[in-house]
C-alpha cells in the first residue's frame, strides 16, 4: 500500500509538471474544458437517473396495467372437462390471446391450479424460453417484466403470466444515455475549441507586446511605442507598466550615456592640456642631465625616462580618448602602409635587436592619420619583442586582398594563452613575458586605431589563408589589420603567400 500511495503521488506530480509545461491557451482552455466537463457530466448523471427511473416505472406501470386489462377479459368456466378433469377456458368477447402478444410485443401463459399449460400466446417470430411460475423473481432474472393474475374460482381458477422483454426499455434507455454522453463529449470539445479561439484572442494582446518587446531588443531603441488594447483591462496595465518602464530606462540611459560623454571629455581634454607641460619637463630634464654629473645625472636620466614614459601614456590616453569621444582627427590623407611599416621598424631596431625582424612591405594605400597608424603599427611589432623570448622571428608585411588594405605581424614564440584570448585587446590587460610591464593599452589603442579608420583586428591562426612566405605554422601568434583600401588601390595579391621580404637580424 506505501509503495501503491508513492506511486500515485510521482504520477501526480508528473502530470502536474507536464501540465504546467503546457502553453498558456492550451491551460487556459483546457482548465474551460474539464470544467464544462465536470459540469455536463453531473448533469447528464442526474438527468440519466432520473429518466432512467422515470422511463422503467412507466414501464412498470404498462405492464401492470395491460396485464389488468387482459385478466379482465378473461372469463374461466365452472364446468370441468369430463375426460381430463381440468377447467374449461372460455373467454369474453374480443379478448384473443394472439393480438394482445402480437400488438405488444408480450409473453402470456395460462396455467390451472396444478401448473399446467393450458394456453400461452407469443409474438410473431419469437420464441423464447419461458419457465413454469416459480415467482416473479425467476421471470425477472430471464430478461422481463412478469405480472401474475389469479382470474376465476376454484375449481376454475386460472394463473395468467403476463410478460414483456426488459430489452424494450433497456434499448430506450440506452439511447438515452447514448445522447447523453454525445452530449457531454461534444460540449466539451466545443468547450475546448470555444476556450482556444478566446485564449488565442486574449493572448493577440501579449503576442503584440511580445513583439515589441523583441523589436526593442533587435533596435535596442526604448522609444518604440507599445501597442495598448481598446480594453482597460489586465494587459492594457502591463503595457502601461512596460512602457513606463522604458521611459525610465531610456532616461537613465541617457543620464548615463551623458555622464560617459562628459568623462570621454574631460579625459580626451585633460589628456591634450598634460601635453604641453610634460614636454617641457621632458625638455627641462634633458637639458639637466646633460649638464649633471654622476648620481645626480643618473637621478635626471631616470626622471626622464619615466618623464618619457608618462608622456608615451599620456599619449595613449589622447587617442583612447578621442575615440571613445568619437572625435576624428581633422587632418587625414592618402596613407601608404607600407611606408609606414618601413618608419615604424627603423625606429624599433634597437628594441629588436636579439629578435629576427623581416618585414616584407608592399603598397596598401589608405585614407587615414599618418601618426595612428604610425602608432598601430609601432604598438604590433613592440607587442610581438616584448613578449616573445630573445631569438624569436618577427615577420610583418603589408598588402592589399579583397579590397582590403592588410597588416599582418606574426611571431613563432610561445603564443598567447587561451585565457587572455579573449581579453588580449581589452584596457590595462597584461600578460606574457614581461606582463608586469607596461601600461597594457598597446593592442587597446591598435583596435582602436583601426575601427576608428573602418576596419578591424583579428587574431589569426598561422595556418591561415593569409601566410607570410616562409613562415611554418606552430604556437606563434599573428594580429591581422583590415582597413579598407583608398578607391583606386588595385589588389596586388591573388594567391594566398605574401611573397618577397627584407630582413633585420
Amino acid at each position: 500500500m506505501e509503495s501503491l500511495g508513492s506511486y500515485t503521488r510521482f504520477a501526480a506530480r508528473a502530470t502536474f509538471s507536464a501540465y504546467r509545461s503546457l502553453p498558456l491557451r492550451w491551460r487556459l482552455a483546457g482548465g474551460s474544458a474539464v470544467l464544462t466537463f465536470v459540469i455536463l457530466a453531473g448533469f447528464a448523471g442526474i438527468v440519466g437517473v432520473l429518466t432512467t427511473n422515470q422511463v422503467r416505472g412507466q414501464f412498470d406501470n404498462e405492464v401492470s396495467s395491460e396485464a389488468a386489462q387482459l385478466a379482465s377479459r378473461l372469463n374461466p368456466s365452472t364446468h370441468l372437462d369430463p375426460i381430463t378433469n381440468a377447467p374449461v377456458l372460455s373467454f369474453s368477447p374480443g379478448a384473443r390471446l394472439g393480438d394482445f402478444a402480437g400488438a405488444l410485443h408480450a409473453q402470456i401463459r395460462i396455467y390451472d391450479d396444478a401448473d399446467d399449460l393450458i394456453a400461452k400466446a407469443s409474438p410473431p417470430g419469437v420464441t423464447p424460453s419461458f419457465p413454469a411460475p416459480d415467482g416473479t423473481g425467476a421471470f425477472q432474472r430471464l430478461g422481463y417484466r412478469v405480472e401474475v393474475h389469479y382470474v376465476g374460482q376454484s375449481p376454475a381458477q386460472v394463473i395468467l403470466l403476463y410478460a414483456r422483454p426488459l430489452s424494450d426499455v433497456d434499448h430506450t434507455l440506452a439511447r438515452v444515455r447514448f445522447f447523453l454522453l454525445l452530449g457531454v463529449l461534444g460540449g466539451t470539445v466545443l468547450a475546448l475549441l470555444g476556450g482556444l479561439a478566446l485564449a488565442r484572442r486574449a493572448m493577440g494582446h501579449v503576442a503584440e507586446l511580445t513583439d515589441a518587446a523583441r523589436e526593442i531588443e533587435r533596435t535596442r531603441d526604448p522609444s518604440l511605442r507599445i501597442p495598448h488594447p481598446e480594453a482597460d483591462d489586465e494587459i492594457s496595465e502591463l503595457a502601461r507598466t512596460l512602457e513606463g518602464m522604458l521611459a525610465a530606462l531610456d532616461a537613465a540611459r541617457a543620464d548615463t550615456e551623458g555622464l560617459l560623454d562628459r568623462q570621454r571629455e574631460f579625459v580626451a581634454d585633460a589628456s591634450h592640456e598634460l601635453r604641453t607641460p610634460l614636454t617641457s619637463v621632458l625638455a627641462n630634464l634633458e637639458l639637466l642631465a646633460d649638464e649633471l654629473e654622476g648620481e645626480q645625472a643618473e637621478t635626471a636620466h631616470a626622471a626622464l625616462r619615466s618623464t618619457r614614459r608618462m608622456r608615451r601614456l599620456v599619449g595613449d590616453l589622447l587617442l583612447l580618448a578621442r575615440a571613445d569621444a568619437g572625435r576624428t582627427p581633422p587632418r587625414r590623407g592618402m596613407v601608404d602602409l607600407q611606408e609606414v611599416l618601413v618608419e615604424a621598424a627603423s625606429e624599433l631596431g634597437p628594441m629588436t635587436e636579439d629578435h629576427r625582424l623581416s618585414i616584407d612591405p608592399r603598397s596598401a594605400v589608405v585614407e587615414g592619420d599618418r601618426d595612428e597608424l604610425h602608432r598601430l603599427v609601432l604598438n604590433l611589432i613592440e607587442n610581438a619583442a616584448r613578449h616573445t623570448p630573445p631569438g624569436t622571428h618577427i615577420r610583418a608585411a603589408t598588402a592589399t586582398y579583397d579590397g582590403d588594405a592588410l597588416l599582418i605581424v606574426e611571431d613563432d614564440g610561445p603564443g598567447i594563452p587561451p585565457e587572455l584570448q579573449r581579453r588580449v585587446f581589452e584596457r590595462f590587460v597584461r600578460g606574457g613575458r614581461e606582463g608586469g610591464r607596461g601600461s597594457g593599452l598597446g593592442l587597446a589603442i591598435v583596435r582602436a586605431v583601426a575601427e576608428s579608420h573602418g576596419g578591424a583586428v583579428t587574431l589569426d591562426h598561422l595556418n591561415s589563408a593569409l601566410r607570410i612566405g616562409g613562415a611554418a605554422g606552430g604556437a606563434g601568434t599573428r594580429f591581422v589589420i583590415r582597413i579598407p583600401a583608398a578607391a583606386d588601390q588595385t589588389s596586388t595579391t591573388t594567391g594566398s603567400t605574401i611573397g618577397r621580404r627584407r630582413s633585420r637580424s
